[in-house]
């Protein structure tokens, strides 16, 4: 029996891992596209894309030029798996829904010391390299910034939880390090936006500018994905070129 708490990308990642070990996907075929996947499931391509990654950072299946994702083990060939825990895209959608809400209450009560620690953020933001560890810093410091500004301290706390989940469950973890490594970083203008709208005072304005902004870094973890595995088949190809131009040497 399926645990109550078991994640949606847990529930289709071993779901696959069990077509796998039973032989519906045996090793060196390929896995059916994102899309027949999100179809099968009922789940978002999202949700799919994590599954997906899941399965990879378990040594399940991996990307192929040009054709997808293969399996080449079974459950029975790897080590027992660590906790994934939370996927980057589970997280995100759970920001959507709480720090929304977090900046229409701030902007109904904000005052003009947590605008102007707000303003510092964004300054920090966009003086340092978008690289630079301390733009992610001054992300954080922005956003719980806004939890702390509704002046209620249990908003806070589930907004920082849900920071500190960013960085500590492996999965999600594991996302947005290849967003880094693919130029996904924190965007000035967008956090600007939310900032004038809590200036303005309008809740309204508040939970759009914020829901956008997270709604693009949904985005951004899509690209940043497709892009591994991109980068993998091109490393392939780089690979295979190499050794046909050793053997036409010989």
């Amino acid at each position: 029996m399926k645990q109550r708490n078991e994640k949606l990308y847990q529930r289709v990642s071993t779901a696959i891992a069990a077509a796998i070990d039973e032989g519906r996907y045996p090793v060196g075929t390929r896995l059916p596209g994102e899309r027949d996947l999100a179809e099968t499931f009922a789940v978002s391509r999202p949700t799919v894309r994590e599954a997906m990654i899941a399965l990879e950072i378990r040594g399940l299946v991996e990307a192929r030029h040009g054709s997808g994702l293969y399996v080449i083990a079974t459950s029975a060939d790897t080590s027992s798996p660590a906790e994934l825990d939370v996927g980057a895209f589970e997280l995100i959608e759970a920001r959507i829904l709480f720090e929304g809400e977090a900046a229409a209450v701030a902007a109904t009560v904000i005052d003009a010391e947590a605008l102007a620690d707000l303003d510092e953020s964004l300054a920090a933001m966009a003086a340092v390299d978008p690289a630079d560890p301390a733009a992610v810093e001054a992300d954080r410091r922005f956003h719980l910034r806004i939890a702390e500004a509704t002046g209620n301290t249990v908003i806070a706390a589930v907004v920082e939880m849900l920071w500190n989940l960013r960085d500590r469950a492996p999965l999600s973890a594991h996302m947005f390090a290849e967003a880094r490594r693919e130029g996904v970083h924190p965007r000035v203008e967008e956090h600007r936006l939310i900032v004038d709208a809590l200036r303005a005072q309008d809740p309204a304005l508040a939970r759009q500018t914020m829901r956008d902004h997270l709604r693009r870094v949904v985005d951004d973890l899509l690209a940043a994905t497709e892009v591994e595995v991109l980068r993998r088949a091109r490393s392939e190809i780089e690979t295979q070129r190499g050794m046909v131009a050793r053997r036409l040497r010989v």
